[in-house]
């Protein structure tokens, strides 16, 4: 249980980080413009990347690149599912007016509802989450090829 709290207690701070950013974003009135959420991408990827990084220290020669990686997927899960829930807030009890300008804003015409843009944000997290990790464990595996000096 201690391995997963770890990678909980990550993605909380994950997805605080990215709540204080939506909302940094929101004093500005730049949080309609979609191009600012690729930061959400490097939030997202510094989270992961801090939970194996202390994954790896704990664990040392115990670790193995299928623990690095379930500790990235929980860290970016656990992230991802609390900031879609907080956008979810956001959107339907705090800003309503906030969904017809971030429509307005990519200006392509569509007609989407709250469930399919909860859909979407919870998806490009997934997604992040699962590139971040694949990416993140490429610099924290264990080579077989080399001798480690760890």
């Amino acid at each position: 249980m201690k391995k997963a709290s770890s990678a909980i207690r990550f993605g909380l701070v994950t997805s605080v980080m990215l709540i204080a950013y939506f909302l940094i974003l929101s004093l500005f009135n730049k949080h309609t413009n979609p191009v600012f959420s690729f930061f959400n991408a490097a939030i997202t990827a510094f989270g992961i990347w801090e939970a194996v990084r202390l994954s790896k220290l704990e664990q040392q020669q115990k670790f193995s690149y299928s623990e690095g990686f379930r500790t990235g997927v929980v860290t970016g899960f656990t992230a991802t599912l609390l900031f879609t829930l907080f956008f979810l807030v956001y959107t339907t009890e705090l800003n309503v007016a906030f969904l017809p300008e971030l429509l307005k804003t990519i200006s392509g015409g569509f007609n989407a509802s709250i469930g399919m843009v909860i859909f979407i944000v919870a998806i490009m997290g997934v997604a992040t989450t699962v590139i971040a990790t694949l990416t993140t464990m490429q610099f924290f595996k264990n080579s077989r090829n080399i001798p480690q000096n760890n």
